[in-house]
């Protein structure tokens, strides 16, 4: 039972990361592995799943925004203009690679919000956005490895 909780638990904090609300999973994933109340192989691929489903949520609205107009918000939802223009041009100029960036802290959230706003294709958006953040959580855990 303290496995399923530790994996709800890293569920929960790789998802909201990778939305657009403020918070952090690194700690939480390095926190479950010096317990050991899960199995390290089933947190990283929850972290790496969750945190990836949080990036298909950002991709979402970013392709309902596009459809219906980002107007259409209440203006405290509405995107600051001039960051929005940033990230869609920082997209289109360094095109899918960027997405392997998606990982990064205060960038790679408004990445994936900016790729759906311009209709990435959602397939390759998911393999190359769950390969970054896979990868980031593999550093963390072969970090933690060698440490301890």
């Amino acid at each position: 039972m303290e496995a399923l909780s530790s994996l709800g638990l890293m569920a929960g904090a790789a998802f909201v990361a990778a939305t657009l609300l403020p918070a952090q999973s690194e700690a939480v994933f390095l926190g479950l592995l010096a317990t050991k109340s899960a199995d390290p192989l089933a947190l990283f691929l929850t972290a790496s799943l969750a945190n990836t489903a949080g990036s298909i949520v950002n991709w979402w609205l970013g392709w309902l925004i596009a459809r219906h107009g980002v107007e259409k918000l209440p203006a405290r939802l509405r995107p600051d203009p001039a960051r929005f223009a940033q990230a869609q041009a920082f997209f289109s100029r360094f095109g899918w690679p960027s997405l392997l960036l998606a990982w990064l802290p205060i960038v790679g959230d408004p990445l994936t919000f900016v790729a759906g706003t311009l209709n990435y294709p959602p397939g390759r958006f998911i393999a190359l956005v769950l390969l970054g953040k896979a990868g980031r959580y593999a550093v963390l855990w072969l970090g933690w490895v060698s440490l301890v």
